[in-house]
């Protein structure tokens, strides 16, 4: 695909939406729309369907897994920790973001995420960092089970119970909850969380998953910063590496990621937020590319370089 396909209509589409935030009406507006399910879009399904994702994980031996992550796609992940399966930030639809109708109004995804919902295996914890329609879908929401838990970042709740969701855990930085042998701790980041600017009330942050053996840090979105610098190592560092062009007030470059998955000491990295959704200028290649350039002779340290990746320690 070339580079800057489609910058043009993202940057006037952008525009468009400096000029409606300043309206509180508007972003009412905005807000009852961002609250579809999704059912009457059939629009969306009559586009052309993006292409698969070039890798498609092997999930048979999954539950015999004492660590592991899959890369579904975007913010999406699969993973196994303390004998517990965990779903982060599940976005499967092809369009995100507000709806318009018959269909979606927002960015379009580039390649099918790894595996459908269908394929997931039983879910024990579903994950919600912030509410930004990249990161909390409710139409996907609607789809998976309803009797799974979920943890999310304080300020969510009106986004996730009204679908059907009743175990609901909502954390601000410095709180955990666990799930079994897994303590889940909150963690801040550098980022914002309102869905259409004017709910500023939703909180966002990033996740610490850890067991008597094992850490993984779900790094979510987040500009650079260095409150994590007195976190304990983790085996895995989940980092965001894209859309910072130019938004680099909101999200780290590669390079700033990889500097960050130093300050935990991690010690594998999994790069995310790429691949899969244009939000910005960069290529679409560039991200990855950039962090193993980061990386440098450590470039085994980065586990999943493709959507449908998997990474496992037995």
């Amino acid at each position: 695909m070339p580079c800057r396909v489609r910058s043009d209509a993202l940057f006037s589409w952008r525009g468009m939406t400096d000029l409606a935030k300043r309206s509180r009406l508007a972003m009412r507006v905005a807000d009852a729309l961002g609250r579809g399910r999704g059912r009457w879009r059939v629009l969306d399904h009559a586009r052309k369907t993006p292409p698969p994702a070039r890798l498609t994980p092997d999930l048979s031996r999954w539950q015999n897994h004492t660590l592991a992550a899959v890369w579904i796609g975007h913010a999406t992940l699969l993973l196994r920790i303390g004998g517990k399966t965990i779903l982060t930030d599940p976005v499967f639809a092809n369009t995100i973001g507000i709806g318009l109708g018959l269909m979606t109004g927002g960015p379009r995804r580039h390649q099918l995420p790894a595996l459908s919902i269908k394929q997931l295996p039983p879910l024990d914890l579903i994950l919600l960092s912030h509410a930004h329609f990249d990161h909390l879908d409710r139409p996907t929401l609607a789809m998976l089970p309803k009797s799974t838990p979920v943890v999310a970042s304080n300020g969510l709740r009106d986004l996730i119970e009204d679908l059907g969701y009743h175990d609901i855990t909502e954390l601000r930085w410095g709180q955990s909850t666990r799930l079994g042998d897994v303590q889940i701790a909150a963690h801040p980041v550098n980022h914002w969380g309102a869905r259409t600017f004017y709910d500023t009330h939703r909180g966002y942050g990033a996740f610490v998953l850890e067991t008597t053996s094992h850490r993984i840090l779900y790094g979510a979105d987040t500009a650079y910063h260095e409150l994590w610098k007195d976190m304990p190592p983790v085996d895995l560092a989940i980092m965001g590496i894209g859309a910072y062009d130019p938004f680099i007030r909101a999200h780290t470059t590669p390079e700033q990621a990889w500097q960050m998955a130093r300050h935990v000491q991690a010690t594998h990295v999994l790069p995310i937020h790429h691949s899969t959704f244009r939000l910005s200028r960069e290529p679409m290649t560039e991200p990855i590319e950039r962090i193993l350039v980061a990386a440098g002779t450590e470039m085994d340290r980065v586990v999943v370089r493709e959507v449908g990746g998997m990474w496992t320690i037995d």
